[in-house]
C-alpha cells in the first residue's frame, strides 16, 4: 500500500507536523528523507530494508558509496544527500560544544562522539581540546589503527594540546567490536596521557569509549 493511502495521522510527514520529529521511528524519519520507494516497496518499506541491512541509522550514514548503492532504489544522489545530512549533524553538535560548557551539556558530547565514531570499522583515537571555560576549541582524530588496536603517543597528544593552548581535554576512541567496555590497555593509556598532560598543566576531564550506539564514560566509572 502506498503511503498516500495510509490514514493521515499515520503518514510520516503528517505525523511529524502534528507530533514533532521525536515522535517518529527511525524508519519513518528515513522515509521522509527518501521521499519515495521503489516498485513494490513504499518509502517506509525501503527505509526498513536499509535499517535491516545496515543495522542502524549511524551505520547507514557511515556506509560507503558502493555499499549504499547496492541497495535497490539508492543511487549516488541519495548517498550525497545522506553525507550532507551527516556532516551537518556533526557540525551542529560541534557548534553547540564550542558555544557552551561541555560539562553542562554532556548529551551533546555523547551524541557528537556517537555520530563521529560509532560505526567506524577501524579503531580511531580522537581528542576534544577545550578552553578554560570548557568550550571545545577543536576536535582532532590523532591516531587510527587496525580493527583491534591503535598506537597512541603521549608526546603527540601533548603537542596538540600546546598548539591549541588547551586548558583541558576529553579523549575518545571507538571499539569496532561493538563492546563499549574499557580494556586494561585503555586504562593504562589514559593514566599515561593524564600524567604527561599534567606536566604542562592540561587537565583530562574524561575518556569515552564508543561502540555503536553505546558510549561509556571513564569519569562516570571512576576511572579518572
Amino acid at each position: 500500500m502506498a503511503i498516500t493511502d495510509w490514514p493521515a495521522d499515520e503518514r510520516p510527514r503528517e505525523k511529524l507536523l502534528a507530533q514533532g520529529a521525536s515522535a517518529l521511528s527511525d524508519a519513518e524519519l528515513l522515509a521522509i528523507f527518501l521521499r519515495m520507494g521503489v516498485a513494490g516497496m513504499s518509502a517506509v518499506d525501503l527505509a526498513r530494508e536499509l535499517l535491516r541491512r545496515f543495522g542502524s541509522l549511524t551505520a547507514i550514514f557511515a556506509a560507503s558509496h558502493d555499499e549504499l548503492t547496492q541497495v535497490h532504489g539508492m543511487g549516488s544522489s541519495k548517498f550525497v544527500q545522506l553525507q550532507a545530512i551527516f556532516e551537518m549533524s556533526q557540525r551542529a553538535l560541534r557548534e553547540e560544544m564550542q558555544q557552551r560548557d561541555v560539562l553542562a551539556s554532556p548529551a551533546a558530547v555523547r551524541d557528537y562522539l556517537r555520530i563521529k565514531l560509532g560505526a567506524l570499522k577501524r579503531e580511531v583515537f580522537m581528542v576534544l581540546l577545550l578552553d578554560a571555560q570548557n568550550r571545545v576549541i577543536a576536535s582532532e582524530e590523532l591516531f587510527a589503527g587496525t580493527l583491534k588496536q591503535t598506537s597512541v603517543y603521549p608526546r603527540e597528544v601533548v603537542k596538540r594540546a600546546l598548539h591549541h593552548n588547551a586548558a583541558s581535554v576529553i579523549f575518545a576512541h571507538n571499539h569496532p567490536s561493538g563492546v563499549a567496555e574499557p580494556s586494561r590497555a585503555d586504562e593504562t593509556l589514559t593514566k599515561a596521557l593524564k600524567d604527561a598532560l599534567a606536566l604542562v598543566d592540561v587537565n583530562v576531564l574524561d575518556h569515552f569509549v564508543v561502540a555503536g550506539n553505546g558510549v561509556l564514560s571513564f569519569s562516570e566509572r571512576g576511572l579518572i
